[in-house]
């Protein structure tokens, strides 16, 4: 099981992160949400729990709970500019069908 980030995204996070001395890494997780069913969660993590996985991509450590890993395997997270909007896009392959705005997402 993997999740990647690209360059992109790493420096885009690595900013953040050093303005938070406590933070161990991105914490990157799904919940039930939207038409869809799921929807992508993205946080700063203070603590690595006994349960989550560790992935490490152009030194920056993204967490994910074993629960949410199911969902996510495979996923490469980036960081894209579109016109005047710019955000993380996840490329998840377990992707069976997204609602229309993009908010949510089914597997």
């Amino acid at each position: 099981m993997t999740i990647t980030l690209t360059e992109k995204a790493a420096d885009h996070v690595k900013k953040f992160l050093e303005s938070r001395s406590d933070s161990k890494g991105l914490r990157l997780g799904v919940r039930t949400s939207g038409c869809s069913g799921m929807a992508y969660v993205l946080e700063f993590a203070d603590k690595i729990g006994s349960e989550d996985q560790v992935f490490e991509g152009h030194g920056v450590k993204v967490i994910v709970d074993s629960k949410s890993l199911l969902y996510l395997d495979g996923t490469e997270l980036d960081f894209v500019k579109e016109g005047l909007n710019e955000g993380f896009k996840f490329n998840n392959p377990n992707v069976k069908d997204a609602c229309g705005c993009g908010e949510s997402f089914n597997v």
